[in-house]
């Protein structure tokens, strides 16, 4: 923010003119310490200047106060305390929810039965909380007799320009919730915070943040020595494995484990389409094996995995038994990213079987 305010300065003695925020003070910065993609400068008065990685800019207003003068064209002034809120993403409710300001959504671009967090399924059966249509297409109707004074989507909101430009039309401020682009996951977590500073939660964002990150800390970084292959085959027959520098291979090495393709681009986050003969060469004798439900066709039994793939019989991790999915709300939820880490040390160490309850995880029988 220093930079800022100098460039400012600077330009001010260029054109004479005086820009936003000039004359505001700056009283520090949120402390982040994992999360990237988003900055937070405290400003004096109670007001606070939000810095997407995308270049969006909010100024929140406090209760009461008024917007600055001359603010800058670009920057979204948020009238605290908000409510009515369309949250699209699914991930971000999970964090409003976990530090209980759920209260404050009362849209949703995800139908009823595909949500897995119980709190919002209370919430859309009391009628606090309504789908209003996909993120592809929100029913815009509902959204201009009604509409919310912010929003939030994910990165998805990239795929439909026409969206976007419907809500700049209607006068609905978004947040493109760019925490898919953390590289560590403890960042992508760390998101709450911003949410805490949003809805005035900033207390039980900064506790329920910790008490997540004292459970990987508790943890210890030591390896187990264990490898692990990490993939999900599409109702086409694609295989896809996570790249070597995806959160999810930095989850497992938080949790002790190896990654099976340490090589398969490691400065990469997300998936890679690979051909089963290559993977099973790379992978085939990985002590366990992270099968992604949710996106690799739901197998319910061992013979339904292995008709996946003939090659997956092959596998040391099916012969000895190792074969873990995901549970189907992994993908859904940001706020318990510290259990999951802790559930994939358990399944790490769990050799004599004495840990019987696992959260985000399920062994195949």
């Amino acid at each position: 923010m220093k930079r800022i305010v100098a460039i400012l300065a600077a330009l001010v003695l260029l054109c004479g003119c005086l820009p936003a925020l000039a004359e505001l003070n700056v009283t520090g910065s949120m402390e982040l310490e994992y999360a990237k993609q988003f900055t937070v400068d405290y400003i004096e008065g109670g007001y606070a200047l939000i810095t997407n990685s995308d270049g969006a800019r909010f100024l929140t207003i406090p209760e009461g106060a008024e917007i600055p003068a001359d603010l800058d064209e670009d920057i979204v002034p948020l009238q605290l305390p908000l409510s009515n809120l369309l949250i699209s993403s699914t991930p971000t409710v999970s964090l409003i929810n976990a530090i209980g300001a759920l209260d404050a959504v009362t849209m949703t671009t995800q139908e009823y039965s595909g949500w897995y967090i119980d709190e919002v399924k209370a919430a859309m059966d009391a009628g606090k909380l309504s789908y209003i249509g996909s993120y592809k297409e929100p029913d815009f109707e509902v959204l201009t007799a009604n509409p919310p004074p912010f929003s939030v989507f994910s990165t998805m909101l990239d795929s439909v320009p026409d969206v976007a430009e419907k809500l700049k039309e209607l006068g609905i401020p978004y947040l493109r919730d760019t925490s898919t682009y953390e590289t560590h996951p403890l960042g992508r977590m760390e998101w709450v915070k911003l949410y805490g500073l949003l809805l005035g939660k900033e207390k039980e964002a900064q506790a329920h943040f910790e008490s997540q990150k004292a459970l990987v800390d508790g943890i210890g970084a030591e390896s187990t020595g264990k490898t692990v292959a990490m993939f999900y085959i599409t109702s086409k027959g694609d295989l896809y494995t996570r790249k070597a520098g995806d959160y999810m291979v930095k989850m497992l090495e938080l949790a002790g484990g190896e990654y099976a393709l340490p090589d398969l681009k490691p400065e990469e986050s997300g998936t890679q389409k690979i051909e089963a003969e290559e993977f099973y060469a790379g992978a085939g004798d990985a002590d366990y094996i992270v099968y992604i439900w949710s996106m690799g066709g739901k197998p319910e039994t061992m013979d339904a995995f292995l008709e996946r793939s003939e090659i997956l019989k092959d596998f040391k991790a099916v012969k000895e038994g190792n074969v873990w999915f995901t549970t189907p709300d992994y993908f859904q939820v940001n706020d318990t990213l510290g259990s999951m880490i802790l559930d994939f040390n358990k399944m790490l160490t769990n050799t004599d079987e004495t840990v019987k309850e696992f959260t985000y995880l399920f062994q195949l029988q």
